[in-house]
């Protein structure tokens, strides 16, 4: 297990995302140095899992889980509600909520696009937007997961792709702008991770794995406790693991024509 976060004490975190994945892992490693945990996904069963398991470990906590399909406006509407009428006043947000889709843009589902576009961009900006004065008066910290997606136009990933490059965008000029309130943002670029994104990302006419050597994978361990280091550092964005990294450091220096003639070779599966 990974050490825990340094993160000061006393903080209360809102993860999204947090039945399993990334989201729990924050959970798990922020859990020693928080007093206050909100955990939000659309599995309540699963969640009271979740909190029950974390208290067992670290019965200092205070843990609130709020069973929520992020993807609808109502229900972002509705936890904000209830967030403010229990005075409850995140001073570290994880927008970590994510969905996939691995395959063909013709022969996409447009309501699973759809709602890809409303997780990854719309309920991200909206939480955000909507917790940022409590964050700027506590001088917080927002973590947005993003992908090393983020940095290439992904055939057969088109659409995620693209949300993802909006989160690292939308996360960048924020910090920008925040730096001056005191409030941290971090993009987290992670590659692939075995967190069962993939499994659900694939469509069930396709089956298969997506096309990702196994030793290109970082565990979800190792992408927080990078993650909360490069927050604690101050630091705009963090692609952990080493293979990832010099992966991103070299997409940065391709031109463009490059990049389209290497991801025009891209594994592929039909």
């Amino acid at each position: 297990m990974p050490e825990s976060s340094p993160i000061p004490r006393d903080r209360c975190a809102l993860i999204t995302g947090a039945s399993g994945g990334l989201g729990l892992e924050f959970a798990r490693q922020l859990a020693p140095s928080c007093e206050t945990m909100i955990l939000v996904a659309r599995r309540e069963a699963v969640l009271e899992e979740n909190a029950q398991a974390l208290l067992a470990r670290h019965p200092h906590l205070r843990i609130k889980i709020f069973a929520h399909d992020l993807g609808e406006a109502s229900a972002r509407s509705a936890l904000l509600a209830s967030l403010a009428e229990q005075n409850i006043r995140p001073d570290l947000l994880i927008n970590n909520a994510g969905m996939g889709d691995y395959g063909e843009f013709h022969s996409s589902d447009w309501d699973k696009n759809a709602s890809m576009i409303r997780l990854n961009m719309e309920a991200l900006t909206h939480l955000t937007h909507a917790l940022l004065p409590g964050l700027i008066a506590q001088r917080g910290s927002i973590i947005n997961i993003s992908s090393l997606a983020s940095t290439l136009p992904i055939p057969d990933f088109a659409v995620y792709a693209a949300t993802k490059a909006y989160v690292t965008s939308f996360s960048e000029a924020l910090r920008i702008e925040l730096r001056e309130h005191g409030v941290r943002v971090l993009a987290v670029c992670p590659g692939p991770v075995k967190t069962g994104f993939g499994d659900r990302a694939i469509r069930e006419t396709s089956g298969g794995s997506l096309p990702v050597k196994k030793s290109f994978y970082v565990s979800q361990g190792q992408v927080v406790s990078d993650s909360l280091r490069a927050l604690n550092g101050d630091r705009a964005r963090v692609y952990p693991g080493l293979k990832v990294a010099a992966a991103a450091l070299g997409i940065g220096i391709l031109p463009m024509a490059a990049i389209r003639l290497v991801m025009s070779f891209r594994p592929r599966r039909s």
